[in-house]
């Protein structure tokens, strides 16, 4: 019976045995594992070419067996592979041992993978938990065993395995985190590192100390029990003596890099080789928009700063005050509450329904749905015209321009202008109740200064390989039309009357500017957004809490911040003044709609909308000599038509006939 047992099971060795053969002999030489890299590096260039930031793997200097302390040596194999020196690359031994420390512990005090197993996942597999790369795993984990002896896989491992923080083997880890050589690495840092495996990211010194010691800890106690070290060793082991490296200083481009790189994945997919990002951003512009944020923002205020170029390239990105305290973008991630930076919409609404800035309109108290808007201090100024209005960001002027052409039309027009957040459609939402994020809000308004076409933000111009060969490279795109440019041009003159005299005053550079302030409920946020020269800044300064911030409004701080860095933006541009000449269409110097309906050719209508002529082109081969248009009707239909069949009007009438621009009714 044993031999019929025997026969299947020596027939199975002797294919495992066979297989592990072929595998080491496919393995590269111990020379090619040395000079193999894991990992993607990526260096990020500003559009000037200039080095932004270098992301990825660091290697430091790969230390031979016999430089390794013997310490780091211990401490790695009593943690990850105790039984290292006695299994063939997988231990069964060792995964029973660990399920039961689980057991009785609570808690996993030793890794069921080998390190030979990690090695070879390192080195040629990935993290997948399937069965299919376990068994794999195992099978390269058993060739490496027959192929390289136990020293020379610890040196590989301990040259390759990542430590987090982009440090690859222990002397980037210990030069990282302790800010010497891998050489000289003492007990307890030692322990320090040797905790990193489990979990690099959670385990890091710079990201949580405590964590590390308390896994370092660990490790000690490991130690001990492995007769690595004596438990008086463990106990007298001073973790908190140990001196960490101060981290690197991260300047504000990582926002930028944080939000731009995550689209490589797109751009380049499955792209695992080292690449150059090549990048809308100015370095220049870049620290001007990190100190005019970092000056401005009121003591205990966050600030964030955006700024586009013509296209929608993103010269500038700052979203927050100090990006290691903090590195959520508030510029491309925070919804906050526009105040009457969203009255753009507003604006543009009305005048694409027919508004002009010059119309008169009445600023007074007014309620709309048992909803009372007010202004700021409660005044109201009575009749002025539109333009002031805006300049002033008077309330009640834009609750009744929102109520007259529609709630639902301001909303449409947000989100044609790229807000994407959700808008309700309750009259208070023309004072800019509905959360925005600062990159659509900055979108907008650098689509109003293209005259009304869409601008698409963007920081990534091309990603090439180091020797130069081009995996993408952005194509110019042409901008749809959002409105007709006569809206625009309007729209643009209420800006720039804000910033001459009403209330973004303070935004002036010496340069023509437009903007608009916004300034939400007990000053929880301030808002200034703009451009000149092409280029378009939007600013937000408020608290993570929400917290209200004594004296912060949109002409404050913002607005000052947004000077400050505009003026250092537009330095080297030409001063270009804006179009505000309203080049009204047709249909808007016609009485009635019906006027759109025909070719304008053949009739026209008095200031009552009654038709007063008729004829042809002017030069149509079949009109009369002298030019004499040709009639579209008979004579009794004309004369009946333009009212020659009665007495003429008197003197006072006919003085006001003439075309008239159409106005939305109620102003």
């Amino acid at each position: 019976m044993a031999i019929w047992l025997g026969i299947p099971a020596l027939l199975l060795a002797g294919a495992l045995l066979t297989a592990v053969i072929i595998e080491a002999q496919q393995l590269p030489g111990f020379g090619d594992l040395k000079s193999s890299q894991s990992g993607q590096t990526i260096v990020v260039r500003a559009r000037d070419g200039t080095v932004l930031v270098a992301l990825g793997p660091s290697y430091g200097r790969w230390l031979d067996y016999g430089e390794i302390p013997d310490v780091m040596k211990a401490a790695i194999i009593s943690t990850e592979d105790r039984r290292f020196r006695e299994h063939i690359g997988i231990d069964p031994i060792g995964i029973a041992r660990s399920l039961m420390v689980r057991a009785t512990s609570g808690h996993w005090r030793q890794g069921g993978s080998t390190i030979t197993q990690q090695l070879a996942r390192t080195v040629f597999l990935n993290n997948n938990r399937t069965f299919d790369r376990k068994a794999r795993e195992a099978l390269i984990a058993m060739a490496l065993e027959w192929r390289f002896s136990k020293d020379e896989i610890l040196e590989l491992y301990l040259n390759k395995v990542y430590f987090g923080g982009g440090a690859y083997g222990i002397d980037a880890a210990s030069r990282k985190f302790f800010g010497h050589p891998g050489t000289n690495l003492s007990l307890p840092e030692a322990a320090i590192i040797a905790g990193l495996v489990k979990a690099p990211s959670h385990f890091s010194p710079t990201a949580d100390a405590q964590a590390a010691m308390d896994r370092a800890h660990v490790v000690l106690e490991v130690m001990a029990d492995a007769g690595a070290i004596s438990p008086e060793e463990a106990a007298n082991t001073n973790l908190n003596a140990v001196h960490l490296a101060p981290e690197g200083k991260q300047n504000s481009v990582r926002y930028f890099t944080d939000w731009a790189l995550p689209q490589l994945d797109t751009l380049v997919p499955d792209n695992s080789q080292p690449i150059e990002v090549w990048t809308t951003l100015d370095p220049r512009m870049q620290q001007a928009a990190t100190d005019a944020v970092a000056q401005n923002a009121p003591k205990g205020a966050q600030g964030a700063l955006l700024s586009l170029d013509t296209d929608g390239g993103v010269l500038a990105m700052v979203g927050g005050t100090d990006y290691v305290t903090s590195n959520y973008n508030r510029a491309t991630q925070a919804q906050r509450q526009p105040g009457s930076a969203w009255k753009l919409f507003v604006y543009l609404a009305a005048l694409e329904a027919g508004v002009k800035p010059d119309d008169p309109v009445m600023d007074q108290p007014i309620t709309i749905d048992g909803w009372s808007p007010h202004n700021s201090h409660d005044s109201y100024a009575g009749k002025i015209d539109v333009r002031t209005a805006f300049a002033y960001s008077k309330n009640t002027v834009a609750a009744q321009l929102g109520q007259q052409v529609g709630f639902q039309t301001v909303a449409d027009m947000a989100k044609r202008f790229g807000i994407s957040t959700p808008v309700a459609t309750n009259p208070s939402m023309v004072l800019g109740t509905n959360d925005v994020r600062l990159i659509e809000m900055t979108r907008a308004f650098s689509e109003v200064s293209a005259r009304g076409t869409s601008v698409e933000p963007y920081g990534i111009t091309k990603v090439v390989t180091p020797d130069g060969r081009v995996l993408y490279q952005r194509d110019q795109l042409q901008g749809q039309t959002l409105v007709a440019p006569f809206v625009a041009a309007g729209i643009t003159d209420l800006l720039q009357t804000a910033v001459n005299i009403g209330t973004g005053k303070a935004a002036q550079i010496g340069r023509p500017v437009a903007g608009k302030t916004g300034t939400t409920t007990s000053s929880k946020d301030g808002w200034f957004l703009g451009f000149s020269s092409g280029i378009t800044t939007g600013v937000w300064m408020g608290r993570d809490d929400a917290r209200p911030i004594p004296g912060l409004a949109g002409g404050t701080a913002p607005a000052r911040a947004f000077a400050q860095y505009m003026k250092v933006a537009v330095a080297g541009r030409p001063v270009t003044q804006f179009d505000t000449q309203l080049k009204l269409p047709d249909w808007q110097l016609e009485p009635d709609d019906e006027a759109n309906q025909g070719d304008g050719n053949y009739y026209y209508t008095d200031d009552q909308g009654n038709l007063v002529s008729a004829g042809g082109k002017p030069g149509d081969p079949n009109a009369p000599r002298g030019g004499e248009p040709t009639s579209a009707a008979n004579d009794d239909f004309l004369n009946q038509a333009t009212g020659n069949d009665r007495p003429p009007p008197p003197p006072a009438a006919a003085a006001g006939a003439g075309p008239k621009f159409k106005k939305i009714p109620g102003f």
